[in-house]
Formats: structure tokens, C-alpha cells, sequence
């Protein structure tokens, strides 16, 4: 089972984009796609220097425009991959592996998430530091106690502590015992309440964005849920601005799936290294340059499922479990027709408990589990047929 996961702001690095051009065609593309995210983004690849690059409103079109390169040119998308999933910004990048968004989408909304979060940005002046090791509880009091916030936690003994200059400095002059510190080379506190006037513009670009269901299962960085419906992922992305990114909920996630291969985008290298911890066992590979494109088809086509659950039916005729857990199902029998947004059933974790709807509706054609029955994430709970009114008995509201 493939997983493509594509990386956040800090991965990038000068350069990044050079080794890409040598592609055919890929020039062109990146002049494209430019011109749509209204970045120089041939120019930020290959000659701007760490410090420009280190701009949100460049960093992000950049990374997305990266991984987005690296997926056309190795030709994976919902007939090879099996679950698609992003830290943070490369949530949109993962958005476009799954089919909920088009390439021409991801690159304006990233353009907008960019530019907003800088915006944010410069209110304040802020920044976020990463802790490597260290005792947990002894970490988490240590940014408590500073007023910082955890706004990465990433799993495998990292978090990344978000807030204030003068608070990261207080940080590095006291650190937590036996953690060691890395400033990451962003501008701003995200994923954290300071980035809450970007929230605000992108929620109002996101109501009038016309978007697709995931055709793979797309994990959520705020508790590693499995989404299936466009709209619940877009609404997401967009509080994911302001909101922690649990990549250790998106490995554990993975882990419950049953995950055999991770394959992260170029730039590549942050979450591959995080997986080889945290998840033993599951084969990884770092596509940063083209050179390494006919290994990874070859890793791609070990790892692909030929026919995923996911594609087997259109997901919206199907809803599934978010997360692993115990089901308890609403009493819908056989027949009955549920309005857009029905409540189906819960799933109970010992981490969180959710609420199942239907996001499209439709008729209740097939329970595929029973009150009581544990259910993996993805897993499907109930077949509906499209047309709500075709020999329905009931409307459930």
C-alpha cells in the first residue's frame, strides 16, 4: 500500500527547482504555472538565495510548484497511489495527488494562503524553533511555561514550539533537559492563533471554490483523520492555518492502515526521515531530483495496490471511518433516504470520538458493519445510492 506525502515550509532550500528543468517540457510548465500563482517561481528555484526564499509568500507557491513537478513527472495520482497526506502547506499539494484539487486551484490558493500568512506574519514579529528530544512532559512544560505553542508535533521525538521572537529566545537561553534546539527558517508562528487573520481570507476565497471529493484517502494533519469529502478538506486546509499540524496522528494513521511504502515529494527528505523512526518497518524513498524518477516508478509500482477500496466506487457513495476505532451506528434502515449532512454513526478512539455524516446524502442501500464492530480508517460503513428519492421510506434530516 503507496502512500505520497509532500513536505512543509522549511524544506526548501536554494536551488531546489534547477535540476527539474532539465525535464522536457517542465520549463514551460513552471512558466504556466507562474504566471497562475503570479511567483517567479524559475527564478526562486534555481538563482534566489536562502534568505528570499525564506519568504512566505515565495516559500510556499515554491514547495507546492515542487512537489507538484515531481508528481506529473513521475505520473502517480489516484490509480497508483493509495492515501496522499502533507505537513502543512504540502496539505494542498496532497490535495491535488487525491483529485480534490485541480493543479490550476492549488497554485491560487497557495498564492493567497501565502501572501495572507505573511501578511500575518509581520503584525508580530514570530518564529518557530524545533525540539529534538528531550523528556515529553518535560518539553511540553517548558513551552507552556514560556507562553510558546506546539505547533508542530511531528512524532519521533520532534516538536516544533511556535510564538514570539523573544519567547524563542527565552527557549534557546532555557532549554528544555536534554533537548536540542534548531531555528527553522520560516517568517512566521504558524499553526498558531497569530496566523488567524489568514484564516479569515481564505475561508472567504474557499465559499466560492467549486472542488471534487478525494478519489484516495487523504489524511488531515489537525488528528490524522481520513477525509473523503472535498468540502470537509478544503474547510480544513484552511483552518489548518492557524491550527497544530499532528504529523505523528497522520503516522499513526498510516501505521493502522497498514502503510508498506512512503514516497515523498521533492523537496524530499523531511518526512521520509521522520517515517524511517516513526514508522519501522515501512519502506521510504526521497525523490528530490529527476535522476531518481525511474527508481521511484520502480518503488511505486512495488508499493501500488491495484485496486484500492478507494477507487473501487465514487467515494461519495460510500462513507467511511475517519479514524481507527469502535463503531455505533444511527438506526437507518435499508431504503431510507438522508439529506446532505445526515448523521450515520459515531467511531470512538481512545484519542478522540467523531461524529459520521453523510456529506451528499442519498439512499441507505447496504450497512457494511454492525453496532460494536472495530473499524480502520477508510474503512467503509455504508453504501448509498446517489438518488435520495428512488424508493426511499423516510427523509432523515
Amino acid at each position: 500500500m503507496l502512500v505520497v506525502v509532500a513536505p512543509g515550509q522549511g524544506a526548501q532550500s536554494p536551488g531546489l527547482l534547477a535540476p527539474w528543468l532539465e525535464v522536457e517540457g517542465v520549463d514551460a510548465r513552471l512558466q504556466w504555472m507562474s504566471a497562475v500563482c503570479d511567483v517567479d517561481l524559475v527564478a526562486h528555484g534555481t538563482t534566489s538565495d536562502a534568505e528570499t526564499i525564506r519568504d512566505t509568500a515565495v516559500a510556499q507557491p515554491l514547495l507546492v510548484a515542487a512537489g507538484l513537478v515531481a508528481q506529473e513527472s513521475l505520473g502517480v495520482g489516484p490509480t497508483t497511489v493509495s492515501i496522499a497526506a502533507g505537513h502543512s502547506v504540502g496539505e494542498i499539494t496532497a490535495a491535488v495527488v487525491a483529485g480534490v484539487l485541480s493543479t490550476e486551484q492549488a497554485l491560487v490558493l497557495v498564492r493567497e494562503r501565502g501572501r495572507a500568512m505573511a501578511a500575518a506574519a509581520s503584525i508580530t514579529p514570530t518564529g518557530m524553533t524545533a525540539v529534538l528530544g528531550g523528556d515529553p512532559d518535560d518539553v511540553a512544560e517548558s513551552l507552556r511555561s514560556g507562553g510558546l505553542t506546539a505547533a508542530n508535533i511531528n512524532g519521533a521525538g520532534q516538536v516544533v514550539a511556535a510564538g514570539t521572537l523573544d519567547q524563542l529566545a527565552a527557549l534557546a537561553a532555557d532549554p528544555p533537559a536534554k533537548a536540542r534546539l534548531r531555528p527553522l527558517p520560516v517568517a512566521g508562528a504558524f499553526h498558531t492563533d497569530h496566523m488567524l487573520p489568514a484564516v479569515d481570507r481564505l475561508a472567504a476565497l474557499a465559499a466560492g471554490m467549486t472542488i471534487a471529493d478525494s478519489r484516495v484517502r487523504l489524511l488531515s494533519n489537525r488528528d490524522g483523520a481520513v477525509l473523503t469529502g472535498g468540502r470537509e478538506t478544503l474547510d480544513r486546509l484552511v483552518d489548518q492555518v492557524a491550527t497544530p499540524v499532528r504529523w505523528d496522528a497522520c503516522m499513526a494513521t498510516l501505521a493502522d492502515l497498514g502503510v508498506t511504502g512512503l514516497l515523498e515529494l521533492s523537496p524530499a527528505g523531511t518526512l521520509t526521515g521522520l517515517a524511517r523512526r516513526g514508522l519501522p518497518g515501512v519502506a521510504t524513498f526521497a525523490l528530490s531530483t529527476p535522476d531518481q524518477l525511474d527508481d521511484a516508478r520502480d518503488f511505486v509500482a512495488d508499493h501500488a495496490e491495484t485496486a484500492a477500496p478507494s477507487h473501487a466506487a465514487p467515494s461519495w457513495r460510500l462513507v467511511v471511518a475517519p479514524i481507527k476505532g469502535t463503531v455505533s451506528t444511527v438506526a437507518h434502515a435499508v431504503g431510507t433516504a438522508l439529506a446532505p449532512g445526515a448523521l450515520v454513526g459515531h467511531v470512538r478512539s481512545l484519542r478522540d470520538a467523531w461524529d459520521v455524516v453523510a456529506p451528499h446524502g442519498g439512499r441507505v442501500v447496504e450497512w457494511l458493519v454492525e453496532d460494536g464492530d472495530p473499524v480502520s480508517p477508510g474503512q467503509p460503513l455504508v453504501r448509498l445510492h446517489p438518488s435520495s428519492d428512488d424508493g426511499a421510506t423516510e427523509t432523515a434530516a
